[in-house]
């Protein structure tokens, strides 16, 4: 099974410039989540919404408007979907939850820590929100998979410039504290769990400062697995040469029924 997540940085605008189709056309992925789709499914054409071959589910912000937002594409029609089951979280249309036969798929765009105190304490409340939705599925004995863009680097080799972002929301210590929790409750990030060493792989540049031409980057876009996935992995890297956003999409290769 082939899984693709990545943030669009706006959904019609990557319809728009073309890069939206080639992505399933070029991977014949079983699954795909979006990230920042910055859109209500009304406003994409039907095409887009209802593609052909693929099952799609939309959460979006619902009190502003091209804001946020979340979609999955899946071949596989899920048993059912839902959102984390809690409203303030819930109505900025971050999550969509994917029950499948074998496996949970959480497609999850966490928040961005900017924007003063106010913005940080809700990153961090999510986050502890989001490890307490998993661990009572894990409890249940669902396999999971979340994805998406959780807007922190983890670790020094997981960003071009760690000491000159070392106070900088996406790497502040109390939001790499969260990463290492998530660890030892036993998840897997696959990229590492491949590449424990791999040095200036990046799944986000800054637009403004054109530092994807330098390569000056952040990997803040990950899969994780639980434990039990571990043994059914088979690839997890980064399609870094594919455009149309500030970020670029990451592939998941795992053995699932």
């Amino acid at each position: 099974m082939k899984i693709i997540s990545w943030n669009t940085n706006g959904l019609r605008a990557t319809v728009k410039q073309g890069n939206f189709i080639p992505l399933f056309a070029f991977n014949n992925p079983d699954i795909v989540c979006l990230q920042e789709t910055k859109c209500e499914p009304d406003q994409l054409d039907e095409n887009t919404r209802n593609l052909k071959g693929y099952n799609s589910y939309f959460s979006h912000s619902k009190n502003k408007k091209g804001y946020s937002g979340v979609a999955i594409y899946s071949k596989i029609k899920p048993k059912k979907v839902t959102g984390l089951g809690i409203t303030k979280f819930d109505d900025e249309g971050r999550t969509l939850v994917a029950y499948y036969k074998d496996f949970v798929l959480i497609n999850c765009y966490f928040p961005n820590g900017g924007g003063g105190p106010e913005r940080l304490k809700y990153k961090l409340d999510f986050y502890d929100a989001f490890l307490k939705f998993i661990e009572k599925l894990r409890k249940n004995k669902y396999k999971i998979i979340f994805c998406g863009d959780v807007n922190t680097a983890h670790e020094e080799i997981d960003l071009a410039r760690p000491k000159e972002n070392s106070e900088n929301t996406g790497f502040l210590p109390v939001e790499r504290e969260w990463l290492d929790e998530v660890i030892a409750h036993g998840y897997v990030d696959t990229f590492r769990h491949f590449y424990p060493t791999k040095k200036d792989v990046y799944t986000y540049w800054d637009q403004k400062t054109r530092a994807r031409d330098r390569n000056v980057g952040w990997r803040i876009d990950y899969f994780f697995v639980s434990p039990s996935l571990v043994k059914n992995l088979k690839k997890s890297t980064v399609l870094s040469d594919y455009s149309g956003s500030d970020h670029c999409p990451i592939l998941l290769e795992i053995k699932l029924s």
